[in-house]
């Protein structure tokens, strides 16, 4: 079955008992049992089917094993990590999202879980960084907010030969550009109130494993922890994972435009995209990236210009920060979504002062293209 296919009719794709082709939401904490231990549902805290629909599409949409959906895509990360013990290090990607550094920062390490930081891309520093008490390999590519790129086939060989897990964020992409257990990752997660969800409508998160022992470990703590997805929350990321591959022909011929317009502005100092021929990752990119390169685009501003001064005057393109949304999403990541990490980490990382993230949504090209040189003059004005 294509990918195209199996967006509609993979996983649970209809009502099992009334034949519906919308899985219903079913609001219900608790079910009959007419013996005991012979249901299949009990609680939902351990098991929905609104919640079990989801789940069983993201895992073929990956090509996994198993899915399982969260409350956010905090909460899947937190459970992914409630795996391993205090003791225990990871080796994490040096341009990894704001929150999951928070969360590292402030929480997993006060459990006595150490981290070695380095650029996943070079293959040589993550060997180097492996420890005796080292687990698992953890990134994002690309990464945000400067969308690098690393080549997931060379880490999860790696992680592999030295019996570590490896675990990728795959929420820049989705299953629909780029597919990491395919190329043999264990572990692969995202926001699902990115891409997949698409609609600004719902926070999510979702993990899916290649192994079956593995999936149990994850399952057991979805369980345990309880940070799961709601029923209603469920149904809104099925409804929109349906339209998944529709709306990311279009985000991906949107930021292609984009770049192309970016590349001819003299106020960009740098772009950060993986299609630019010129990235250094580009060949890397060509060779994990289905359909094209993703619809996040990052810039720098000429030294000097106030980025808030370019975010502030658009009207099109919505400054919030969120992405992967049907509309386009801006942001400046020293001021927002990275807001969190030190300015010295930050900028000794590349995220400098005037970065710009942006997410480019579906609306029509020519008013995308309009709305930036709005903010471009707004700069050059000041």
């Amino acid at each position: 079955m294509k990918f195209e296919t199996k967006l509609l009719h993979g996983g649970i794709s209809e009502d099992p008992y009334t034949g519906a082709t919308s899985i219903p939401i079913y609001m219900a904490s608790t079910f009959h049992q007419t013996k005991i231990g012979e249901s299949k549902y009990e609680y939902s805290r351990s098991g929905n089917p609104t919640r079990e629909a989801v789940e069983a599409l993201i895992a073929d949409l990956e090509g996994g094993t198993q899915g399982f959906a969260f409350a956010s895509g905090s909460a899947a990360i937190d459970t992914v990590f409630s795996m391993f013990s205090a003791g225990d290090d990871f080796i994490v990607g040096n341009d990894v999202y704001g929150g999951t550094f928070r969360l590292i920062n402030t929480v997993l390490k006060r459990f006595g879980m150490t981290f070695t930081v380095v650029d996943t891309r070079d293959l040589a520093a993550v060997e180097a960084a492996i420890k005796p008490t080292t687990k698992a390999i953890y990134l994002e590519t690309p990464t945000n907010p400067l969308l690098r790129v690393t080549d997931i086939k060379a880490v999860a060989d790696l992680a592999r030969d030295h019996g570590l897990l490896s675990i990728i964020d795959n929420t820049f992409s989705s299953p629909y550009v780029q597919r990491p257990l395919e190329l043999g990752v264990d572990i692969v997660l995202h926001s699902a109130s990115k891409y997949l969800g698409g609609h600004s409508d719902v926070i999510a998160g979702v993990v899916v494993t290649k192994d079956t022992k593995l999936g149990d470990k994850i399952g057991y703590l979805q369980n345990a922890i309880g940070g799961i997805l709601a029923p209603q929350e469920s149904w809104l990321l099925q409804r929109g994972m349906k339209t998944l591959a529709i709306r990311m022909q279009a985000h991906l011929a949107n930021a292609k435009a984009v770049f192309n317009y970016l590349s001819d502005q003299p106020a960009v100092a740098k772009i950060y995209y993986p299609g630019d021929p010129n990235n250094p990752d580009y060949e890397v990119a060509k060779k994990q990236m289905h359909h094209g390169y993703g619809a996040m685009i990052s810039f720098e501003l000429q030294s000097g210009l106030d980025p808030k001064k370019f975010v502030e005057n658009l009207k099109v393109i919505t400054l919030a920060e969120s992405l992967g949304a049907l509309e386009s999403l801006i942001e400046i990541p020293a001021l927002m979504t990275h807001g969190a990490i030190p300015r010295d980490i930050r900028l000794k990382d590349g995220i400098k002062d005037e970065l710009i993230r942006l997410s480019v949504g579906i609306e029509d090209e020519k008013d995308l293209l309009a709305d930036l040189d709005r903010g471009f003059k707004a700069v050059q004005r000041s």
